[in-house]
């Protein structure tokens, strides 16, 4: 058959059964091969929403993301959710066209070397270069993908090698011997880690996006319980424990709350757990956590001790080395009681400082109330996707969420753009939910032809733009070190988005009173189809509290 046949057996091979992307030149035969491949493809408008669709399909379902381009500017425009799915480790596999063999290194047309462009970026990436690599090239980067820390991998295939005609045969094994990650855990750190945390008086559990990464939310709710530990999570680690349980402290970091910096601050022991202390949760590296010795879980043996020395490094998969941690640590019969001033202290924190926000005396609608109408609309039944900002931080802080895979958004990279077709990627994996886009009148424009997307396929996606017509956290930052010097970031009243989204064959509406807010967003939520709601909130509104970069998590403003 030929082998972009061969590439349709492999993807269902694969299970997949859905992928994103746009057509050109050098793919031309990837496309021919859909027509009867029963693969079902969702062609978005941009390259860039396909990479970031995929990706959103990904985090929503735990499955890996499939994205295709072109070659050229079709595999360039991939770049930034590629970059985008390693710094969050998200698992997708990126199929290029690249032009012919005999024009590769001649600057042929829409020819871009992807392997050296992407080097940096990918987690793996292949270069075809004889058509009976095909099957297995795809199924090893499915392999790499999805195991160890997840991340993405590309395959770049020539057009002529694609069209050619292989004897095709299902790959069965996949085995690399250069790449065997790590995933028991060293049973001997795991009981040392357990007597560490049975003799601490003042621990935190300080859990990240890759307890979400390897399915272990149940796991690491099984560890907080084993005693009365508080837990705090990173913005990508939002929804692996339920926020409404008591020992949630909620998120650390620059927005985080003061209970859960204050708690790490003065903790003698952290317990990390698929985290890689980012600068956005540390402040100033070397006065985070001072007093603390850590405990620090990851897959990736490269992130254990890179920013923050491990006392006790484990290295392996979250789900079974927290599985293993519980029973070590139950089977030590702890006291309890050494907690109790911990939690003393803690409640005082949060009695003295509870994440609030001064509501208008009018109409008006503060951005943080929009996220509380947002929850109260939907129960918190739903998946919430973001782009980057302060509605990003204000979903983050004002939106509880109870499970993983339900909140999907930028972390690492900080991609404006990102939320609406990660929303599209969402709602195709998880058809049985509602996903919410939370947006701002700067993010939704950068990939906002994703609209024509959702109405031409039917997915009903709702965008809530938090318009302040501001790029809100630039403004944000200019007025508190900046002098207030705006530069730049005015984004005036224009477009009329509810009328944009009619052009695009979405509903549009437009929301500017509080007092009927949470009835407008019900409204939007049960009106079929994609429906986008332009929220006007008010303008220079700040996100509090904060951790000035480069300051200490004990010096937060707001």
């Amino acid at each position: 058959m030929r082998a972009v046949d061969a590439v349709m057996e492999c993807l269902k091979a694969e299970g997949v059964e859905v992928v994103f992307g746009y057509p050109g030149g050098a793919n031309l035969p990837t496309y021919d091969a859909f027509v009867d491949a029963g693969i079902r493809h969702v062609l978005v408008r941009h390259e860039q929403g396909g990479g970031h669709a995929a990706e959103g399909y990904a985090r929503a379902t735990g499955k890996v993301g499939v994205c295709l381009a072109t070659s050229g500017p079709g595999a360039t425009n991939l770049v930034t959710s590629i970059t985008n799915a390693m710094m969050d480790s998200t698992p997708v596999v990126y199929l290029t066209g690249q032009v012919r063999t005999e024009l590769l290194g001649t600057d042929g047309f829409q020819e871009a070397d992807m392997l050296g462009i992407t080097m940096p970026v990918v987690k793996h990436s292949f270069l075809i270069q004889h058509p009976l690599e095909i099957p297995r090239a795809i199924h090893e980067a499915f392999h790499i993908a999805r195991t160890g820390r997840p991340g993405p991998v590309v395959v770049d295939m020539p057009q002529d090698l694609s069209r050619a005609e292989i004897p095709y045969e299902p790959v069965m094994d996949v085995h690399l011997p250069g790449y065997q990650p790590t995933t028991e855990g060293n049973q001997k750190q795991i009981r040392q880690a357990a007597k560490a945390l049975a003799s601490a008086r003042r621990p935190v559990v300080y859990a990240g996006g890759g307890v979400v990464n390897a399915n272990a939310a149940e796991e690491l709710t099984a560890l907080v319980r084993a005693d009365r530990f508080p837990v705090t999570l990173t913005l990508m680690g939002l929804g692996a424990y339920p926020a409404p349980d008591p020992q949630f402290l909620g998120m650390l970091g620059m927005h985080g709350t003061r209970a859960a910096n204050y708690a790490i601050d003065e903790a003698d022991l952290v317990c990390c757990v698929g985290a890689r202390f980012d600068d956005r949760v540390t402040g100033k590296l070397d006065e985070f956590a001072p007093r603390a010795k850590f405990i620090h879980i990851d897959v990736d043996p490269a992130e254990i001790s890179k920013n923050v020395p491990a006392h006790i490094p484990i290295v392996g998969d979250a789900k079974q080395i927290l599985a293993k941690l519980v029973a070590e640590y139950r089977a030590l019969k702890a006291d309890s009681s050494r907690l109790e001033e911990w939690w003393q202290r803690i409640d005082q924190w949060r009695e003295r400082h509870p994440l609030a926000y001064a509501d208008s005396s009018d109409s008006e609608i503060k951005p943080q109330y929009m996220i509380e109408a947002l929850h109260e609309a939907t129960g918190g039944d739903c998946v919430v996707t973001s782009d980057v900002g302060q509605h990003q931080m204000w979903v983050a802080q004002y939106f509880p969420f109870t499970n993983p895979r339900e909140w999907v958004n930028s972390g690492g990279l900080g991609t404006m753009g990102f939320g609406l077709p990660a929303a599209v990627g969402a709602a195709v994996g998880r058809p049985d939910k509602t996903v919410v886009c939370v947006t701002g009148d700067g993010s939704v424009q950068m990939n906002i032809q994703e609209l024509a997307t959702c109405a031409t396929d039917g997915i009903p996606v709702k965008v809530l733009i938090m318009n302040n017509g501001y790029l809100g956290m630039v403004r944000q930052w200019q007025e508190l070190f900046w002098d207030r010097r705006y530069s730049q970031v005015g984004m005036g009243t224009w477009p009329d988005f509810a009328k944009l989204a009619e052009a695009y064959g979405c509903t549009g509406m437009r929301c500017e009173d509080k007092t009927t807010l949470v009835e407008d967003i019900r409204r939007a939520l049960e009106t079929p189809g994609p429906v986008v709601v332009d929220v006007r909130v008010t303008q220079e509104e700040n996100v509090y509290p904060m951790i000035a970069p480069g300051a200490p998590a004990r010096d937060m403003v707001g």
